[in-house]
């Protein structure tokens, strides 16, 4: 199934969750947690965000 088209509205702010399978948790390794913020970081200068906070 596709998922829903994206609305960008340059400006305006986003609350964005990420919810696991069955609602585990799977950043459980610090590994892992790290390469999360890697990624979130790599999609603000790739795409030119402003994160305001972030919580793993």
């Amino acid at each position: 199934m596709a998922g829903a088209k994206r609305h960008y509205i340059p400006g305006q702010v986003w609350h964005i969750t990420h919810r696991c399978h069955k609602q585990e948790f799977l950043l459980k390794f610090v590994k892992d947690r790290k390469r999360w913020i890697q990624w979130l970081f790599e999609a603000k200068r790739r795409y030119g965000l402003t994160i305001l906070n972030y919580v793993v």
